[in-house]
């Protein structure tokens, strides 16, 4: 069955010329289009659709496939979503677009779409236009594609650089500030503990004097490594400034979080960084742990002190060891390396 058989049997109200040469534009549009009519099958698919999709117009052309060409599953696309009137559920079927539009009838969206045939997946932004006759009587909807993974791509990057630090590729402080705050808010939800390690490498000053401002940058490289490697697949580990790492540790206890103190501590001891003070002297971190059930009285702020206060006393304990709030009972206030507190932690 030919194209124009196929196109010959869609509304009959405009004239037989202009109809032609309305259905030739739309097959040479450089944008990918397709048109379904109230019955929801496919009366146009351009040649453009074609090449963005893989399918050719005689595989869909009077069916109700054409979501095939976009998703694995079948799904409404945006103009059944229009032909159907249900417009109000666009929010809850594309729940992961980047914008949505709703707007007298018409509807917009930027999404993923599967693609199948083409074999990868494709960054669309969509929209759904309702084509009425001279009583305002709905005779088809055509869905028009534009296909911006190169820009959609972009902006992933540069979203990735405002939130990567450079040296380390761990997340900077901004992206740790932001992600503090939504797992704040989340265990303030869910009424589950958080925990934060601040780690902060021993006496690195005097390294960076005595290795230079490359060698201590490679020194936190390798640090940053180390951290990095501790983590489950939900902690956050970013460079919180300097020498200086922060780790969110959601649902964890304290208990837990010294255990992943620890670990961190043995591993960064592991490296065997020479810090240049003797022959056996090497690089090491003091890392001050705190937990928190979040709470309408205390804030993300206040998890950070904490932290931060048990660091400061790591450090002045000595360093190269795990500290944890000062309300914790004194045998595992400061948990030294080979202690019975830090084997408890190991």
């Amino acid at each position: 069955m030919s194209r124009m058989k196929l196109h010959s049997a869609t509304p009959q109200g405009i004239p037989d010329q202009e109809r032609a040469f309305a259905y030739k534009l739309m097959e040479m549009l450089a944008v990918p289009a397709f048109v379904l009519d109230t019955n929801r099958r496919v009366i146009i698919w351009n040649r453009a659709c074609e090449r963005l999709t893989g399918v050719q117009a005689e595989e869909v052309l009077g069916t109700q496939n054409h979501w095939q060409s976009f998703y694995r599953e079948a799904r409404p696309t945006l103009a059944d979503l229009v032909l159907q009137n249900r417009g109000d559920e666009l929010d809850s079927l594309y729940p992961h677009a980047a914008k949505s539009i709703h707007v007298a009838g018409q509807l917009g969206a930027e999404s993923w779409c599967d693609m199948p045939r083409g074999g990868e997946r494709r960054y669309l932004a969509t929209d759904a236009i309702p084509i009425l006759d001279d009583n305002g009587k709905l005779e088809a909807v055509v869905q028009t594609l534009r296909d911006i993974t190169d820009e959609k791509a972009a902006q992933v990057a540069l979203e990735q650089l405002a939130t990567l630090d450079g040296l380390t590729g761990l997340a900077n402080r901004r992206c740790f500030d932001n992600t503090l705050a939504a797992e704040w808010a989340r265990a303030l939800r869910q009424q589950q503990p958080l925990s934060l390690l601040m780690v902060d490498v021993d006496n690195f000053k005097a390294y960076n004097d005595a290795n230079g401002h490359l060698g201590g940058d490679e020194c936190l490289k390798r640090i940053a490594s180390a951290v990095a490697s501790e983590m489950r697949a939900n902690d956050l580990v970013a460079r919180y400034g300097g020498e200086e790492f922060a780790v969110i540790l959601p649902n964890q206890s304290l208990k837990g979080a010294a255990i992943v103190a620890e670990r961190i501590r043995r591993r960064v001891e592991q490296l065997k960084v020479p810090n240049g003070r003797g022959a056996n002297e090497h690089v090491t971190v003091s890392i001050g742990a705190a937990t928190a059930i979040a709470s309408c009285d205390t804030t993300a702020c206040q998890l950070v002190a904490t932290a931060d206060a048990a660091l400061y006393r790591a450090k002045h304990m000595g360093r190269n060891r795990i500290s944890l709030p000062a309300t914790e009972p004194d045998a595992a206030a400061t948990a030294r390396p080979g202690s019975h507190a830090a084997m408890n932690a190991s």
